[in-house]
């Protein structure tokens, strides 16, 4: 579709979208009249401006019902946020939002050179959080053949990967990682004549083009992200193609915008900011105008692979994950990468952060690839020096180096969890 047809597409929907929502869910009506807009006064998607922001804040304040819009009767599942505090989001389907969710994972796959003729091996979780069954019912929609691992279970997971001859799986990448040093140090396991994988999509958290190289070197598979967000549907809101060169936004079901996150304002197009995604054909729990935190640029060049979906660069990280030590603001993601520029180092890391006496501590402790742990201190030292040079030139800041002996750090077979901040817990 060409983009002045998509944009047709698009303010045609929003139309409907606001006014559904606006005589359906009380806390869009009393926003919209704070703001002084009526549906009336939306005519196109370059009225989008025009209407007030949301935030994950209001979807807990109304838990568990209160922004939804279609009646229960029509509700036919629901997912929930994986937060760990507090009230979870709960997320609302009609039939035609699961249909739709699954359209769009089924694109995602398709641009990955899925075919009904792949086996898909789901190691997401499955219940609440939205990646299992997101995952899976995208496969079936594709016509693949779906293999519901959930997460855990590692042996299981290989053992099965190795005799159904899986061919693609989808998971987050930190547990993909700890897939392939498992079956690397499974003697049982020969990963090239036994594991038949071709690709991975992974999501549900931040990862780097450092990591993808690691994957699709341990894995010989070819590493994509699909990006989603229980809020606005789940895994499949966008995908890569083969050419890695962006995520293309499923953007004729979910409308982005980048805003500055201080002043919400709209960037230029290209600049970086924070993600909002408007729903354009959710019923159940439509949003509009939401603020994911994620920070990231829209790329709207037509892709070599002829879509013209825009395209969305690499997660930076959250702006509600990004810490600031010492005045400088840091992000999970790019210690990562650092890390994974030392071929030396295997990827696992945990960083704490803590105060002591008014001043900001910043530690990182890293796991060596198994045949370069040594006794050897000079090597050691030199390792540690070298990471660290590398953090202080992109940082700006020096953190602490602890290297630590491999299989150390804690495995996630979920989302990974890389930092502790301690200073949250402090009355200063």
């Amino acid at each position: 579709m060409d983009r002045a047809k998509l944009r047709e597409l698009q303010s045609e929907r929003l139309v409907k979208i606001v006014k559904y929502t606006y005589d359906n869910v009380q806390f869009y009506r009393e926003r919209m009249d704070e703001a002084g807009v009526k549906p009336s006064d939306i005519k196109s998607i370059d009225d989008i401006s025009k209407l007030p922001f949301m935030q994950k804040k209001d979807l807990r304040d109304y838990y568990p019902y209160g922004t939804f819009a279609a009646p229960l009767k029509d509700i036919v599942r629901f997912h929930a946020s994986s937060g760990t505090t507090g009230k979870p989001i709960v997320a609302g389907y009609t039939q035609n939002d699961l249909d739709n969710w699954a359209e769009g994972v089924a694109r995602c796959l398709t641009a990955y050179g899925a075919t009904k003729d792949d086996i898909l091996q789901v190691s997401y979780g499955y219940g609440l959080f939205t990646g299992g069954l997101g995952a899976h019912d995208g496969g079936q929609k594709l016509g693949a053949t779906v293999l519901p691992m959930s997460s855990g279970n590692t042996s299981k997971q290989i053992m099965l990967m190795k005799d159904l001859g899986c061919t693609g799986l989808c998971c987050t990448p930190s547990y993909a990682l700890f897939l392939a040093e498992s079956i690397a140090e499974d003697p049982d396991t020969d990963i090239e004549k036994d594991i038949k994988l071709k690709f991975g999509a992974f999501g549900a958290e931040p990862w780097t083009e450092n990591m993808r190289k690691e994957l699709e070197s341990k894995l010989r598979i070819k590493a994509y992200d699909i990006y989603g967000l229980t809020e606005v549907s789940g895994p499949g809101v966008g995908g890569e193609c083969e050419y890695q060169d962006g995520t293309h936004l499923w953007e004729d079901m979910f409308y982005p915008e980048i805003i500055d996150p201080v002043t919400l304002q709209p960037v230029e197009p290209g600049q970086q900011g924070e993600l909002v995604f408007t729903t354009l054909l959710k019923e159940g729990m439509p949003v509009i105008r939401y603020r994911t935190r994620d920070l990231t640029h829209l790329i709207y060049d037509k892709c070599r692979c002829g879509r013209t979906m825009v395209r969305m660069g690499r997660i930076l990280g959250r702006s509600d994950d990004m810490m600031i030590i010492r005045g400088v603001n840091v992000f999970p993601s790019t210690i990562e990468s650092c890390i994974l520029e030392i071929p030396e180092f295997n990827g696992q890391y945990f960083v704490t952060v803590d105060r002591v006496k008014n001043v900001d501590t910043f530690d990182i402790d890293v796991e060596l690839r198994p045949e370069f742990y040594t006794d050897n201190m000079d090597k050691m030292l030199n390792l540690k020096a070298r990471l660290t040079m590398r953090l202080v030139s992109v940082l700006g800041i020096k953190p602490v180096i602890h290297i630590v002996e491999p299989n150390t750090i804690a495995r996630s077979q979920g989302k990974a969890k890389h930092v502790l901040d301690k200073r949250q817990f402090k009355n200063e």
